[in-house]
């Protein structure tokens, strides 16, 4: 017999269950934040390649309204089983630790796997100020055009480019990547684990890659802000 809709909740809500959700959503994450990256650095381009980048985007109509609710339902769901999961232990142990050391494996204890509570917590603050500048931020209506292959399209470039020739943005906004760089880098190891995706062996490679990609990742979206910035200097 198919199981039940109440033997599936049981098994998402078991410790097992909670720790495979937040592997699958942590790798599904780490896909879009390297995608959104990409799609960024089209700015780079040319005046009219970041425009064409986003509305090829928005021509995908009903399929990117499904990804986006999707993507929508894996943040919220990693960032609540993430905060249950940090507050279990916190009780579990009766409060903070009075000291911590940092450890080598098999534990892996560093800065960014005591951390990530804070830089997901402030992630999850940027992600919704993001979404209120440049999602539902000014468009056509308010100025915002750009034409694209003959067609009225909603510059992002020109508002891309205003947000970040503030200093405000154009280093605030690095500050927070560096946060998602060690969310990132300690987030792909831990989720890679959660699904038994690792061993002795492996580890010593996957584990620097977590490295490594919050590092490639981090510097690919600070890229963008700070070339606007200082571009108009020159």
């Amino acid at each position: 017999m198919p199981p039940s809709a109440k033997s599936v909740l049981q098994a998402v809500a078991s410790p097992v269950g909670r720790k495979v959700l937040t592997g699958l959503t942590g790798l599904g994450l780490v896909l879009f934040v390297i995608v959104h990256m990409l799609g960024n650095l089209t700015y780079l381009q040319g005046e009219d390649a970041y425009n064409l980048y986003a509305h090829k985007l928005a021509g995908y109509g009903v399929v990117l309204y499904a990804l986006e609710v999707g993507l929508a339902a894996f943040f919220v769901l990693h960032a609540y089983i993430g905060i249950s999961i940090w507050l279990r232990k916190r009780r579990a142990r009766g409060g903070r630790y009075a000291k911590y050391r940092s450890a080598r494996a098999p534990s892996r204890q560093t800065f960014a796997s005591r951390t990530m509570i804070v830089s997901g917590l402030v992630l999850l603050v940027f992600l919704v100020l993001h979404l209120l500048h440049f999602k539902f931020g000014p468009g056509i209506g308010e100025g915002y055009v750009a034409t694209v292959d003959g067609e009225q399209v909603r510059d992002l470039r020109r508002l891309m480019t205003e947000q970040f020739q503030s200093p405000l943005y154009a280093f605030g906004y690095p500050l927070v990547i560096i946060l998602m760089g060690f969310h990132l880098r300690h987030g792909f190891w831990s989720a890679l684990q959660s699904l038994s995706l690792t061993s002795p062996r492996l580890s010593r490679v996957l584990y620097p890659m977590g490295a490594v990609l919050g590092l490639i990742v981090g510097a690919g979206f600070i890229l963008v802000p700070l070339w606007i910035y200082f571009s108009q200097f020159i």
